[in-house]
């Protein structure tokens, strides 16, 4: 069975599958993709949780705002991650 992540990773060529979750790190911020089950009851979807870290003063990266995508498209998905992403760090995930 394929997994949502293992499909992203085809829609963003730079990131990193570590077989839990896709990563894509920069030098100001790290953007990891999980997958999350849906909530309680027949909607047992598999959703995409989208986490953002910054980078503070000593060079850590910390954890900040994150967001759950429940689109099934995976095509409409992608696209949704990638304009949240770019919003929120400023820069395209996909180079």
């Amino acid at each position: 069975m394929n997994s949502k992540l293992k499909i992203l990773r085809d829609f963003f060529p730079t990131a990193i599958f570590t077989g839990r979750s896709l990563v894509f790190i920069s030098e100001e911020h790290r953007v990891e993709l999980t997958e999350r089950n849906g909530s309680f009851g027949p909607n047992t979807n598999v959703g995409i949780r989208v986490r953002l870290f910054n980078k503070d003063q000593n060079g850590e990266f910390v954890g900040g705002h994150y967001e759950d995508f429940d689109i099934e498209d995976i095509r409409d998905l992608a696209g949704e991650i990638e304009k949240f992403v770019q919003a929120a760090v400023g820069q395209n995930i996909k180079e």
